[in-house]
């Protein structure tokens, strides 16, 4: 027996409950009942026992969720590296260490981790997410991990050469940083001990630079030992620029502590066809005041002024002036001065007390010694040390010298001003900003690319080279989702909103609008990046065993709420 629904022409369709059978060869059947009077869930529940299932009466107990998987994050962050091509420029796409680099490089995003518990989050045991199973990597073990970092490895100059080849032309601007990264262990020959700037104090570190288009885009990362000084990378990246990317016009753009008078003299001019962007440093403005090429009445009606020097031939010195970083120099200035007096005192005190009095140069030099450090004006103080006693002053006169130049920098720069105008200068020098961008999101806020534990210098560069990739895909990710994200959305609203290019820089109306009523154009809730992956991994792929007789497991993903939608639908991403 079995229910048949017959379509009626002007009317809802006839169910009946019909039986089949053979007469003379042929299969026939003839009508039981009409059971179209019968409630819908009614009918239902019979045709289920008829077809030998179980009659449930909630919904709840009509089958089983087998196992959730996290899966609209890694639909996101995979399909957008999918899109953008950089499973091609990986290349090797056949071979299992290229399925397991991707699988590294959305996990980098997604759950930044060791590669121990990468492993663990890809196994179909213990997964976190439904990346494994995505790229068919569920089986991955730790070494095959590390030799997927290494075949990885092996790849980077090639990878780079495409990037390079992708969004570097003749006569680009190409920006240039430097930072370091604690280290953990002190057998890996990288790690040394250099100038600190995670204020890791005693600890190991590495240093690396990394090459940027003029947005921000990375290009190219380099590692190089602890103890290495952020200027003698540089013939390096000239080097790499020209030779390996075949760059023989472009434009380098570095801070004042990487492109020194050293550096423009010996590495930089002997090279045709490169020309760069740098400051000056407080000592050389100094110069620049003291010499008359800088008066600072060109500051009574504008904020920026191209001058010339005799020391600077065949150069471009750009003068700018923002009085709001001017206020915030002296008001750091006042700070620092003030606590390093408040601690000074203390020890003044401390050689005058009663009781246990300090004595001996050494010990007090030794605690005056801490303080100076701590804050870093020790040279605006004169300090007098004897045997059983110790005092201060201020030096003023530096002080008030210090103070003329507050808000004042200079760019410096080899190009005329047919090829660059003096704004464009700046503009450029100040891009420098999305390199440091890129190293907070390097170190804390996403890809968490310390600490790094391992110990054998191929691997330490893959693991910095692997976050540099992760970090290529979330920059093209944040671009996109710009409209949903606390991003600034519109960065020619943002610069027209700028009364100079000297001014700090604004958020554009749209933007200021999405911070303050932390919705959207659409009005959708605003997320951090961070935030709306976590989002996104509330899409799960939930795999479901109805419970009837012989019946399959089948795949369903949840529904999408608006925002989620919204953000698949800005990156192309289907699920």
């Amino acid at each position: 027996m079995y229910i048949e629904r017959v379509p009626n022409r002007n009317s809802p369709p006839c169910i009946l409950l019909r039986e089949s059978y053979r007469q003379e060869g042929k299969v026939k059947k003839r009508t039981i009942c009409n059971v179209t009077k019968w409630p819908p869930e009614l009918v239902e529940n019979f045709r289920l026992l008829l077809k030998g299932g179980t009659v449930i009466e909630r919904l709840e107990e009509a089958f089983d969720i087998v196992r959730s998987r996290p899966y609209g994050h890694v639909a996101a962050v995979l399909g957008t590296l999918r899109k953008i091509g950089l499973d091609r420029i990986i290349g090797g796409k056949a071979l299992r260490e290229h399925a397991l680099s991707v699988a590294m490089i959305v996990a980098r995003i997604i759950d930044p981790q060791s590669k121990l518990a990468t492993a663990r989050g890809l196994k179909d045991e213990s997964l976190f997410s439904a990346l494994g199973e995505e790229l068919g990597v569920e089986e991955a073990s730790e070494d095959e991990l590390y030799a997927a970092m290494d075949w990885l490895g092996e790849r980077q100059e090639c990878i780079e050469r495409k990037l390079a080849k992708r969004h570097l032309d003749k006569g680009s601007i190409v920006l240039y940083d430097v930072t370091s990264t604690y280290f953990e262990g002190r057998t890996c020959p990288l790690a040394r001990h250099g100038h600190n700037r995670d204020g890791k104090k005693g600890k190991l570190q590495i240093v690396f630079g990394l090459l940027c288009n003029h947005e921000g885009c990375p290009v190219a990362v380099e590692v190089f030992s602890g103890d290495k000084g952020d200027p003698s990378t540089l013939e390096g990246q000239i080097t790499k620029i020209r030779n390996r990317f075949g760059l023989d016009r472009v434009i380098f753009v570095g801070d004042r502590g990487l492109i020194t008078e050293a550096g423009i003299r010996e590495e930089i001019r002997p090279v045709k066809g490169l020309e760069w962007i740098t400051a000056l440093r407080a000592s050389q403005i100094r110069k620049l005041v003291e010499s008359g090429s800088l008066q600072l009445s060109l500051f009574d009606e504008k904020d920026l002024a191209e001058i010339t020097d005799p020391a600077y031939p065949a150069e471009r010195l750009v003068v700018c002036r923002n009085p709001i970083l001017a206020e915030e120099r002296a008001r750091k200035r006042r700070e620092l001065l003030e606590a390093t007096e408040r601690e000074l005192e203390k020890i003044v005190q401390a050689t005058k007390r009663e009781k246990r009095p300090l004595k001996g140069k050494d010990k007090i030099a030794l605690r005056v010694g801490k303080v100076i450090n701590e804050f870093k004006v020790g040279k605006h103080f004169h300090l007098s040390i004897g045997e059983e006693s110790f005092s201060y002053k201020r030096k003023e006169r530096n002080i008030a010298r210090e103070e003329v130049l507050d808000g004042i920098y200079v760019i410096r720069t080899s190009l005329s001003s047919e090829k660059l105008t003096s704004e464009a200068t700046v503009a450029a020098y100040k891009q420098l900003s999305l390199v440091e961008q890129a190293f907070r999101c390097f170190k804390s806020i996403d890809l968490k690319v310390r600490p790094i534990h391992h110990r054998l210098a191929r691997r330490v560069r893959a693991h910095v080279f692997l976050c540099m990739l992760a970090y290529y895909v979330e920059w093209h990710m944040r671009r996109v989702l710009a409209p949903i994200l606390f991003d600034e959305d519109d960065p020619q609203g943002a610069e027209g909103s700028r009364s100079s290019v000297v001014a700090p820089a604004q958020r554009s109306s749209s933007a200021q609008v999405k911070t303050r009523s932390k919705r959207s154009k659409d009005n959708l809730p605003v997320h951090g990046f961070r935030s709306l992956l976590k989002e996104l991994a509330t899409i799960c792929k939930n795999r479901i065993r109805p419970k009837l007789p012989g019946a399959p497991t089948l795949d369903k993903s949840t529904l999408p709420t608006a925002v989620q939608e919204k953000a698949l639908k800005l990156l192309w991403v289907r699920l």
